[in-house]
């Protein structure tokens, strides 16, 4: 929303009322048998003295704009105004004009209609001033409401980026505390992946969408990791199209899905398991579908927070504002979870 109150609006309405007003006096006073140069310098001179006015009315009412008592305080503005253009005005114009025949009679004639116009003009100046003030609080309010809605967003995003690492470092963990009875060199191997993995991450702006390469490249670090858990059973396949090569997204989004394909697909079972990832981007969107087995009779069971999911759709629609960007379906004994990522051009 644009300031209302700017100073290039102001200067505009400023000029066009004062040719209008300007052009209107000097009309009037021509009427009265003037000269043309004699009508200008009235003209002149009276909008001098309302410029002034209307500068004074403004900048008071921009920095000292009172919540009560506001008809008092503008009466008692208006009415000192008024009387000190008179002031001002009568005497320059006497002095300037005072060669002309018969001008001093004319203004004098002329002053109460002068002060009856200058009074309204000054009210409704008063008025819009007025107006705009509370036009540029309300701008004001709803930009620091905005910025609020949007540190806010930051931090909850943040939040959720701190819970995602802690949540794959407790599985990782637990992992490796089960393999060093039983298979300690595994378990260094395990170490030793997880520290690069950790280490890249570090490296990587959270606030910065990545390629889709790189995230794939993180994926598979932590695929490695994983895979020294499960040995043989567990398999992967990342099929993408050529589409895709230019596409981004907000990093570390797709690792809780992966993470909760394996917990599915892996734990209530022996056998090898299969977990693909399919990749294609089309009209502005970035489609990625992750597929593993699973048992529907034990799934409803399994143990855990249920973090991943619920973290990823909430990241999503803080950044989106959608809710439909994530979706689950489960078919046979295959589930499916399918992210949808907009490309920001």
């Amino acid at each position: 929303m644009e300031n209302p109150y700017s100073g290039k609006s102001i200067i505009i309405g400023a000029v066009i009322s004062g040719l209008i007003l300007g052009g209107v006096n000097t009309y009037v006073v021509k009427q009265f048998g003037f000269s043309t140069t004699t009508a200008l310098k009235d003209a002149v001179v009276s909008l001098q003295f309302w410029f002034l006015g209307a500068l004074i009315i403004g900048n008071t009412i921009r920095f000292y704009f009172p919540k009560q008592s506001r008809i008092i305080f503008f009466f008692g503005l208006v009415v000192t105004l008024t009387a000190l253009w008179s002031v001002l005005t009568g005497f320059t114009l006497h002095f300037v004009q005072r060669r002309i025949l018969g001008y001093s009679d004319f203004f004098e004639l002329s002053l109460p209609v002068r002060v009856a116009f200058t009074l309204l003009l000054f009210t409704a100046l008063s008025m819009i001033f007025a107006f705009l003030n509370i036009l540029n609080e309300q701008h004001l309010s709803e930009q620091r409401n905005l910025e609020a809605q949007n540190l806010a967003r930051e931090t909850e995003l943040n939040n959720l980026q701190e819970k995602l690492h802690p949540h794959f470092l407790f599985n990782s963990l637990n992992s490796i505390n089960a393999l060093v009875a039983i298979q300690p060199e595994n378990a260094r191997k395990m170490v030793q992946q997880l520290s690069d993995f950790l280490r890249s991450t570090l490296k990587r702006d959270s606030k910065e969408w990545v390629n889709l390469s790189k995230e794939l490249e993180y994926l598979s670090l932590y695929l490695e990791i994983e895979k020294v858990r499960f040995g043989h059973r567990l398999q992967s396949n990342i099929s993408l199209e050529e589409s895709t090569e230019a596409c981004k997204l907000p990093p570390f989004i797709l690792l809780p899905i992966l993470e909760n394909a394996i917990k599915f697909g892996l734990y209530d079972t022996l056998d090898e398991v299969l977990i693909e990832l399919k990749i294609n981007c089309s009209q502005g969107m970035l489609t990625i579908e992750v597929s593993n087995p699973f048992d529907p009779e034990t799934a409803g069971n399994r143990k855990g927070t249920g973090y991943g999911l619920k973290a990823v759709n909430r990241r999503l629609f803080l950044l989106f504002g959608r809710t439909d960007l994530l979706q689950t379906k489960a078919e046979g004994n295959i589930f499916t979870t399918k992210v949808l990522i907009p490309q920001i051009t």
